[in-house]
């Protein structure tokens, strides 16, 4: 029976592995995947790679991933599961009131995203003809930008979007603070610990982005 690419590409994936055998495998293969990523880039990704790094053969990956493109579109669900993104980001859906869920906000980008530095440097590395990782990237942006958009718009709706931002242009500048590189520089160069990154994050997006409450003062 012949072994080719070709034969193995054609088999049907699992599109919803429900045995726990199963599960382990695909979470083995997305744990290699990123694994690749960090360590040596997009470039290195490969169907082959992954069967090896994983310990499994290249059939064993297409059961699951039909391509490369399959395998990196998973990527950002089986990331964001294992660093917990969906109960980080539950505190800012949950917060009782517009400031209250920005500040939910900073603390999420304190605690979640140093936890991605590497991935995210190695994003910014990649090739730009390189289609899968552009995909990806657009999907991540896509995600975060949406967030800002709920936290701007809530803070606009409430009244508390301090002049002369807009919804629109706060969810933008939201979104463009949310830096690989800021919190490259000032937790890894400048060894700010968490706690003091969130009390001044907190200080700066608050006298930037909120209109103080009637009675606050100026």
């Amino acid at each position: 029976m012949s072994n080719s690419r070709t034969e193995v590409a054609m088999a049907p994936a699992i599109e919803d592995p429900h045995n726990a055998r199963s599960r382990r495998t695909r979470d083995a293969l997305l744990a290699a995947t990123r694994e690749i990523l960090e360590c040596d880039g997009f470039e290195a990704l490969t169907m082959a790679e992954v069967a090896a790094r994983a310990g499994v053969s290249r059939r064993a990956v297409y059961l699951h991933f039909r391509s490369r493109t399959d395998l990196v579109t998973a990527l950002f669900g089986y990331v964001a599961d294992r660093e917990g993104l969906a109960e980080s980001l539950a505190r800012v859906w949950e917060a009782t009131n517009s400031v209250e869920a920005l500040r939910e906000w900073v603390r999420h980008l304190a605690r979640y995203h140093p936890r991605l530095t590497v991935m995210n440097h190695a994003l910014a590395r990649v090739d730009p003809s390189d289609a899968d990782a552009a995909r990806h990237k657009r999907t991540v942006a896509a995600a975060q930008l949406d967030n800002c958009r709920r936290i701007a718009g809530r803070l606009a709706e409430e009244g508390r979007l301090a002049a002369p931002w807009t919804a629109d242009t706060a969810a933008d500048m939201l979104w463009s603070l949310i830096s690989t590189d800021l919190f490259d520089r000032i937790m890894t160069e400048r060894d700010w610990p968490q706690e003091q990154v969130e009390e001044h994050l907190l200080a700066l997006y608050e006298s930037t982005f909120v209109h103080p409450a009637s009675g606050e003062g100026h």
